[in-house]
């Protein structure tokens, strides 16, 4: 029994002692933690300003040349020459094919020579005519004379009757040469038609370009013949005649940039152009940074059925050839300007549950979480429309080590960025 009595003694001893020290190691954890504070959070900050931006309507569009000429042949014939070369930039009036003149030369020195020889006949008309016209006043003064001769019995009524009917011929061939006179002169105005005729056939042997621009691959070679509106013959350049075509040209510079907006955006470019005109900026995909400044020029008139979209134009200077039709290109379609906008770099902004939120680190580095309403982007900027003021700090780098309400450590300069340049 004694044994026994020892044994539970000490084991009670042991349990209060293990129960001491388990209070004396919980009160020395208790006050480390109570002394521990959490390190600043290292965080990059960007000042909020205050900039004039665009609003803005983005799409995808494609560059159209804005005038394109099929040449085709206007007279028959066979191609003597070839005056340019595949690609190559033209100017309104340059010469690009001659077709064989001979035909249409020999059927102007006809044209010619019909109207000399119609020239002839009323010169000689005009000589008749003034020769008939003297021997008529001739015979009338003889009339005259012998019909107061026959008054006065001198000579017999049958001499005067003679001379009566020799004057009234003369006057009937003076009607006949004016009657021929009138003739030639009409022959000649119809010759004459002739001749320009001859001349405007003539000068369709000598095509040459309507517009500047820059050429195609040309259709046909010296040596084929051509019709108008017709087919011509093979070409070894391996190109199709395309019912007559001898070559396109496209004009280059302006150029169109074609693209849609959805019909929910109409009534918002609408209400732009009515307050002025629209101004575009286009960029090619691959040289985003380069943009080049248009005009809206065209908006359709119709909703497409299919889509629900509205076809617009933007033209665009293009003096360097940097667009080409067809090509794809980014518009974007500038509507009006937010004076005094609030920016922050886009990469403040951090997503949660409840929204858009930035950091904004106050004047004793703390930060501080606020939800915000975003804007279009600009740049490598994004406008804040709610939530930060001008001048305030927001963190644009080390967010995932900042929790709201403890402090930071700035590792650079508030300064503000420069300016965006509105490109994306």
């Amino acid at each position: 029994m004694r044994n026994d009595s020892g044994r539970v003694s000490r084991f009670g001893t042991v349990l209060f002692l293990f129960g001491l020290c388990a209070c004396l190691f919980t009160s020395c954890v208790n006050k480390a933690q109570q002394n521990f504070e959490r390190p600043p959070a290292p965080v990059s900050v960007t000042v909020a300003i205050t900039q004039d931006v665009p609003t803005y309507l983005d799409a995808i569009g494609k560059t159209v040349a804005r005038e394109v000429v099929s040449i085709q042949s206007q007279v028959s014939g066979r191609i003597t020459q070839i005056h340019f070369t595949d690609g190559a930039d033209v100017k309104k009036g340059n010469l690009l094919f001659t077709i064989d003149t001979r035909p249409f030369e020999a059927n102007l020195r006809q044209a010619q020579a019909n109207v000399s020889k119609d020239i002839a006949l009323k010169k000689q008309a005009e000589a008749n005519l003034a020769k008939d016209v003297a021997q008529a006043k001739w015979g009338e003064v003889q009339v005259k004379r012998y019909g107061e001769l026959v008054k006065s019995g001198v000579v017999p009524r049958e001499q005067y009757e003679q001379l009566r009917a020799s004057a009234d011929s003369l006057n009937a061939a003076v009607d006949a040469d004016r009657a021929t006179v009138h003739s030639t002169e009409e022959a000649i105005k119809v010759d004459a038609a002739a001749v320009e005729s001859a001349k405007v056939q003539l000068s369709y042997c000598y095509i040459r370009s309507p517009i500047d621009g820059r050429a195609g691959q040309r259709l046909v070679d010296v040596g084929n013949v051509v019709n108008p509106g017709g087919s011509s013959g093979g070409s070894s350049t391996g190109g199709s005649s395309g019912g007559g075509t001898l070559l396109v040209i496209e004009r280059l510079d302006p150029i169109y940039a074609d693209f849609t907006i959805s019909q929910d955006k109409l009534a918002d470019v609408q209400q732009q152009m009515r307050a002025g005109t629209l101004k575009t900026e286009v960029r090619l995909p691959d040289t985003p940074e380069n943009s080049v400044t248009g005009q809206l020029t065209f908006l359709n008139n119709a909703v497409e059925n299919a889509t629900g979209t509205v076809n617009l134009r933007a033209t665009i200077p293009n003096d360097g050839h940097r667009f080409w039709p067809g090509r794809f290109v980014n518009i974007r379609l500038v509507l009006s300007t937010i004076h005094g906008a609030v920016l922050v770099p886009a990469n403040a902004p951090q997503m949660s549950a409840k929204g858009s939120f930035v950091y904004v680190v106050k004047q004793d580095s703390t930060v501080e979480q606020r939800q915000v309403s975003l804007g279009q982007r600009q740049g490598d900027l994004i406008v804040v429309e709610k939530g930060v003021e001008p001048g305030e700090r927001v963190v644009t780098n080390g967010q995932l080590g900042v929790t709201p309400g403890g402090k930071v450590r700035i590792d650079q300069p508030a300064n503000p960025p420069p300016a965006g340049n509105g490109t994306k």
